[in-house]
């Protein structure tokens, strides 16, 4: 370029949808969603605030009672103890750990409602594609900061949580097969978050408005979640012992997933070995009559906690990435 004067001078124009227009997008998404990341930060920051308070504060103080109890009348001491040490550790153990599993809900909600539903809805997203921002960098973008702050907060919750409950195992009777002992102690939490994240994404897509893809995307979530849970047992292989008629023993911490009775050294599902009552001879000589030669039972050890974690953090994993997948596919037909 000339100027008036005959001096040259050279300017540069960035080609739309280049480096800078995606690091705009990130701000972009960074600027209108701060509320909802202050809050998820404040969200954690809070729940691992708890959780040091209960183990360091709480847990010492449940402690000295209990040692003081001991000192005192036994029986007594035994009586409230149990009482007090759940309302001071266990319960508020319990409820962050479910805060903990359960986040993937508000982040389906978030996702499918005010992430992408809304810019689809209200037509935000297409006046961002007219600003030198491709369709597939929007989305990315999009998904990039929620994901990384979802990560991020979860994993934190989770060490958090795991370190909690492995400190205070003498003062929760929580197990490690159920619930939120389960959940928030390993990577499945922040599996489910991701594929919240996924799933609401989708169905912001297919829905194209905000509260129904809200609503579709919990639902979704929340399926999922209820369908591993009920054939988590059958994620890794357990182990099948055979038990003689006065053995009953499994290992410690042990997850009992089936139970039968063998008759002529086969499972029998209809025998019904506590019909057979009286003294031990008589016991005994009914279990003979119906060829009851013991008893067999299927459980998952301690140690298979995480061959069963990693397993189930899988298919999450393997469904968010097929739910990201579908919305670029629908994002690239709709804008083709």
């Amino acid at each position: 370029m000339t100027t008036a004067a005959g001096t040259r001078t050279t300017s540069t124009t960035r080609a739309p949808g280049g480096p800078t227009a995606g690091w705009g997008t990130t701000r972009t998404v960074l600027r209108l969603h701060r509320a909802a990341l202050l809050l998820w930060a404040l969200t954690v920051t809070g729940l691992v605030a708890g959780l040091v308070w209960l183990t360091e504060v709480t847990a010492d103080e449940a402690r000295a009672r209990q040692r003081a109890c001991e000192r005192a009348v036994q029986d007594w001491c035994d009586t409230t103890f149990d009482v007090g040490h759940v309302g001071d550790v266990s319960e508020p153990l319990t409820w962050i750990g479910l805060v903990t599993c359960f986040s993937y809900v508000a982040v389906a909600a978030f996702a499918g409602g005010a992430l992408i539903g809304r810019d689809l809805e209200n037509g935000t997203a297409r006046l961002a594609w007219t600003q030198g921002v491709s369709p597939a960098r929007w989305l990315t973008a999009k998904l990039a900061v929620p994901a990384l702050a979802v990560t991020a907060g979860t994993t934190v919750l989770v060490m958090a949580f795991r370190w909690a409950w492995e400190a205070n195992l003498d003062l929760t009777y929580d197990e490690w097969m159920y619930g939120e002992a389960y959940l928030a102690r390993g990577t499945t939490a922040v599996a489910y978050a991701l594929c919240a994240l996924a799933l609401g994404t989708l169905a912001a897509f297919l829905l194209r408005r905000a509260l129904p893809a809200l609503g579709a995307a919990v639902a979704a979530s929340g399926l999922l979640h209820f369908v591993l849970d009920r054939y988590r047992g059958s994620l890794w292989p357990a182990v099948t012992r055979t038990l003689p008629v006065d053995h009953d023993t499994l290992p410690e911490n042990a997850w009992q997933v089936d139970y039968g009775v063998l008759v002529n050294g086969r499972p029998a599902p209809d025998a019904k070995p506590w019909t057979c009552e009286g003294s031990a001879a008589e016991t005994q000589r009914c279990l003979d009559d119906m060829g009851v030669t013991g008893f067999f039972s299927t459980f998952h050890p301690e140690s298979h906690y995480w061959p069963l974690q990693l397993v189930e953090s899988g298919i999450v994993l393997a469904v968010a990435a097929l739910a990201a997948t579908a919305s670029f596919l629908l994002l690239r037909r709709r804008t083709a």
